[in-house]
């Protein structure tokens, strides 16, 4: 059985996943997901932390970094 991003188990088949999704909705099944550790302050304010330092820069320093970046990914 396929596990999900947070190593929730997964059925297989699409047939098998709407029954899963049909057994939540009518409340058969809990849709319970792993707790991953991390403080929901931190991460609201991760959120928001890389739209405030867009904002805060200029046009000319993001494009700087685009590139870096585009060469970093492009070096590989």
């Amino acid at each position: 059985m396929p596990t999900g991003p947070k190593g929730q188990k997964r059925p297989a088949d699409v047939i098998g996943n709407a029954v899963r999704v049909m057994r939540i909705a009518i409340g058969e099944e809990s849709d319970d997901a792993p707790d991953d550790g991390k403080d929901p302050a931190a991460k609201a304010l991760g959120a928001k932390g890389g739209k405030k330092r867009a904002e805060n820069m200029t046009p000319e320093r993001r494009a700087e970094i685009a590139k870096l970046a585009a060469e970093s990914r492009w070096k590989k």
